[in-house]
């Protein structure tokens, strides 16, 4: 039986997220604000929200501010170019682009038809919307404590499919390219397995920070433009990953929209792990890998 008890509180933050968007749509939104008010971290507002609407928070508030001004050009005699500024366009130009994109209609012709059914709804996110985006998914995780991990490796920065400046395609890859022709330099490495560390930025962006990673005995001498990082002991939920790993996205929608909310379980926020062993098969269907996020026991 599903255990939805820890799903309110994580659809109750994140519509708390959407019903502050609504409250200020005419003002800067970030996503930073969005996040705070919701009681979240910033990646993990976005990743939960991006799974559960298949849209990003950008996206989303474009969108949001394209309805509002539908409501504006029927009941009020707004210029447009004001509306447009509320709404977040530079100029009228854009705006009507925008618009016309959206609905197939001029803001100007919208107003002289006053057509009521163009009106794009806000999410209301609740447990049937849930069932219904992840039916017959029955993904079990493995819930592991780790020991404290010293790794060495190579980062990089990235955004990810949360954000609208998407790059994965262009720097994971090359990433794990040039890893691998140079692990060998590493000393100490415990072999067999490599990790992708992931986790937020410092400064708390939309941007992530990716390491590619092998486990190392002791933290030794760090080769040239390589790193050296420590994974905290912790207990994760760990899934399997079955597939082309092109497919990940796929898998970790479903920790995030529908495991994390369904479980109970509570995210600490520190780094995810991709892990990869001998089950791994680079460009393979019959490949394996596990996806492990750090959680509250």
């Amino acid at each position: 039986m599903l255990r939805w008890s820890g799903a309110v509180n994580y659809l109750t933050q994140i519509q708390k997220g959407i019903d502050y968007i609504e409250a200020n749509l005419d003002y800067n939104l970030t996503a930073a604000k969005i996040a705070q008010h919701s009681g979240i971290s910033q990646w993990h507002f976005q990743r939960i929200f991006s799974a559960l609407t298949n849209e990003t928070l950008k996206t989303y508030i474009r969108s949001r501010r394209l309805a509002v001004s539908l409501d504006k050009l029927l009941t009020t005699n707004i210029r447009i170019i004001d509306i447009a500024l509320s709404a977040g366009y530079n100029t009228q130009e854009s705006f009507t682009r925008a618009f016309k994109k959206a609905f197939d209609i001029t803001p100007n012709e919208y107003r002289k038809l006053a057509n009521k059914n163009l009106f794009l709804k806000k999410v209301q996110i609740d447990l049937d919307y849930l069932e219904h985006i992840n039916n017959n998914i029955s993904l079990t995780p493995e819930i592991v404590f780790q020991e404290q991990i010293n790794l060495i490796g190579m980062k990089t920065y990235f955004y990810s499919v949360d954000s609208e400046k998407n790059n994965i395609a262009d720097k994971l890859p090359p990433l794990w390219d040039a890893f691998l022709k140079r692990v060998n330099e590493i000393g100490e490495a415990i072999d067999g397995t490599c990790y992708g560390i992931i986790q937020q930025t410092k400064d708390k962006t939309d941007q992530l920070e990716y390491c590619a990673a092998i486990a190392v005995n002791l933290p030794g001498k760090v080769p040239v433009d390589m790193v050296s990082l420590q994974i905290p002991s912790s207990s994760y939920a760990k899934f399997t990953h079955k597939g082309h790993i092109n497919n990940i996205n796929n898998t970790v929608n479903y920790i995030y929209s529908t495991w994390l909310i369904q479980s109970g379980k509570k995210h600490t926020y520190t780094a995810d792990l991709e892990i990869y062993d001998s089950s791994y098969i680079a460009g393979s269907e019959r490949s394996e890998m596990f996806y492990a996020i750090p959680i509250q026991i």
